[in-house]
């Protein structure tokens, strides 16, 4: 569907920055000067915030934060991106430099267990993903991926300039473009290209950068709630970004550019009470509970699912929401509470969302396993030969067509005669695409398409052998190993179990209310892969170098002194300089101290043997007077 292009009349006045989280007034203040300024034209900006809590098994809760901002232009306009309201200025600039038609990013720390967890909103492999649809004007599209990686990476403080052509490709039938575009643009594949970094670590650094582009930042509203510490401290936690052309109205006559920035929190709550029970709240999930809505925003609400098998136990919600929905999804029931944030902490009041089990003894430890859920390992053991095994269930009772992805660095080195898609023994037909690594220049990339038999597993294996890298290929931690990539599985879902996002085209996770979808599309990544290769033994050269220079200085030094010095006799009568005139007058001068210390010492032996000598006589004269007497 190709939305028509109109012409935009906007606002020149740039939005005021934000004052700290305590001046509410001067926040509301700013706000309200803002639509003063434009006069009574049209705002062409929307901004919505939405957190959604979904309680899992075994004591964990999943959170997922949702900041959606909806401009009313086109993408495909350079005039467009001169005025900012809403939009975050510095991510429009790079959306015009570099012709980016459709930007996704995810920057994700731990794993998302489907088999135990359901389907997220928003599902991300392990470490930082990045795929971008460029605009038909793009000439030079690897060009144009390499500046805008080095572009995002600085913008959000990661390493996205690591994603050159050894680790990116241009994938032809998995991905395709999540907003307007026409159908020959989203057959076409040659203006999209797919990254990953499976060992990217993410830190409160990619954090701040992403909650800065917020209208409110985290002054008001939802974003009050972030604490690194908590997130950080979580079994899984995800950064979203994804920025696509989206209709302006039902209709879909005008075109509109849709930013949504998501986070993720799946937090084990179990562990971290003190009582050692399920029962969670805003003030444990995130350390601190809310006081207002951001003032921008034109709807501010908390999502609470309650799974239709915990509807059944004693598990209360407090304070009461403000409305309660029952929606069916499919052949699906799916019950949620709503509470509006702003109506209820107007009048200084705070919002602490809590949910309690009044009998934690009838919970249900076994969760109910998604549609499709998949586990990925290597096998194969040493250091030469090994492979790849991804096991994908399908719990339907029906058929399911599936499009599985796989990105393999080029040092390992896959055999395509081994590539086999089998269940119970039986070889599965499919349909393959697959472009071969080329040594230090692109990876493998092999695309799968083939249908899962009801209640079944689907066995999808190849084989490989290791590549030798240069020394100068080594990372600084080479004995750790190196990472493959997530794969990638794509399905249209017939049911929505455990299914908790909109529908691709939604923009915000309210519309689930009110959706009549049949068929949920669902990506799911498998678990990304740690290989050891052939390492060299990187202290040998250090030992080898330091014993030869070792026995080197001794030879050196004893055949240089031989060589090089001459013993002379020193002339006495050569003229002596005013350093060793110093050294003869100290040493004049401390032979005098010596020598009259040794005559003072020399008179007062004197002295003590003339007195020795007169003592006897005087003892002599005693003794004959006594014998006198």
């Amino acid at each position: 569907m190709a939305a028509l292009d109109r012409a935009k009349d906007e606002s020149d006045a740039t939005p005021p920055s934000l004052g700290p989280a305590s001046d509410q007034i001067w926040l509301d203040l700013n706000f309200h000067l803002t639509e003063l300024s434009a006069g009574n034209a049209l705002i062409d900006d929307e901004f919505n915030e939405e957190l959604f809590i979904k309680p899992l098994q075994k004591g964990y809760v999943y959170s997922n934060f949702q900041f959606t901002t909806k401009w009313n232009a086109t993408i495909h306009h350079t005039d467009t991106f001169r005025h900012y309201h809403l939009f975050p200025k510095a991510l429009g600039e790079v959306l015009l430099k570099y012709g980016v038609q459709e930007l996704h990013l995810s920057q994700t720390q731990g794993l998302w267990r489907h088999k135990q967890w359901g389907y997220p909103v928003h599902d991300a492999p392990p470490g930082a993903e990045l795929w971008v649809w460029f605009k038909p004007s793009v000439s030079n599209v690897d060009k144009a991926w390499t500046d805008l990686a080095n572009a995002v990476s600085g913008l959000f403080c990661s390493s996205l300039n690591f994603m050159d052509s050894k680790n990116i490709i241009t994938p032809r039938w998995s991905f395709r473009p999540q907003g307007l575009a026409s159908q020959a643009y989203a057959f076409r594949s040659y203006f999209m290209r797919y990254g990953t970094l499976p060992h990217e670590i993410v830190c409160t650094e990619n954090l701040t950068p992403w909650r800065k582009l917020l209208p409110c930042d985290s002054n008001a509203g939802l974003s009050t709630l972030f604490n690194a510490f908590h997130f950080h401290d979580a079994n899984y936690h995800s950064l979203g970004l994804h920025v696509r052309p989206v209709c302006a109205n039902p209709e879909c006559t005008e075109e509109a550019i849709e930013l949504s920035q998501s986070l993720s929190i799946v937090t084990d709550v179990v562990s971290t009470s003190n009582t050692g029970a399920p029962h969670w709240s805003l003030k444990s999930l995130f350390g601190n509970h809310l006081v207002s809505a951001c003032p921008i925003a034109s709807k501010s609400v908390i999502i609470v699912e309650t799974a239709e098998q915990q509807a059944s136990l004693p598990y209360r919600l407090s304070p009461n929401p403000t409305l309660g929905k029952e929606i069916l999804r499919g052949e699906e029931k799916h019950n949620y509470a709503v509470y509006d944030v702003r109506s209820f902490t107007q009048h200084g009041r705070v919002l602490n969302v809590a949910g309690t089990y009044e009998d934690v003894s009838r919970l249900i430890d076994d969760a109910v396993p998604p549609p499709i859920h998949a586990h990925r390992y290597i096998t194969g053991y040493g250091l030469a030969d090994g492979g790849i095994t991804c096991l994908i269930h399908n719990t339907l009772p029906v058929n399911q067509s599936i499009l599985y992805m796989d990105v393999v660095p080029w040092f390992t080195r896959v055999y395509f005669s081994s590539l086999e898609v089998t269940n119970k023994d039986h070889k599965v037909p499919f349909k393959v695409h697959y472009v071969p690594a080329k040594d230090r220049l692109r990876p493998h990339h092999l695309e799968l398409a083939f249908m899962l038999w009801p209640h079944s597993t689907t066995r999808v294996s190849f084989n490989f052998t290791r590549a030798f890298l240069k020394w100068t290929e080594y990372p600084p931690d080479a004995n750790h190993g190196f990472y493959i990539s997530s794969a990638v599985i794509s399905a249209l879902l017939p049911s929505s179990l455990e299914y908790t996002g909109p529908s691709q085209g939604a923009s915000e996770l309210s519309t689930i209310f009110t959706e009549n979808s049949t068929n949920f599309m669902t990506r799911i990544h498998t678990e990304s892969l740690l290989v050891s290769l052939p390492t060299p033994d990187f202290s040998m050269p250090y030992n080898v170098i330091c014993l030869a220079c070792t026995v080197l200085a001794i030879a050196f030094g004893s055949m240089h002194n031989l060589t090089t010095r001459r013993f002379v006799k020193e002339d006495l009568s050569k003229k002596k300089g005013v350093i060793a005139k110093l050294k003869s007058f100290f040493s004049r001068k401390k032979k005098e101290e010596t020598a009259k210390e040794t005559e003072k010492l020399a008179a007062d032996q004197g002295e003590a043997k003339s007195e020795s000598e007169s003592s006897p006589t005087a003892s002599y004269d005693n003794s004959n007077a006594e014998e006198q007497s």
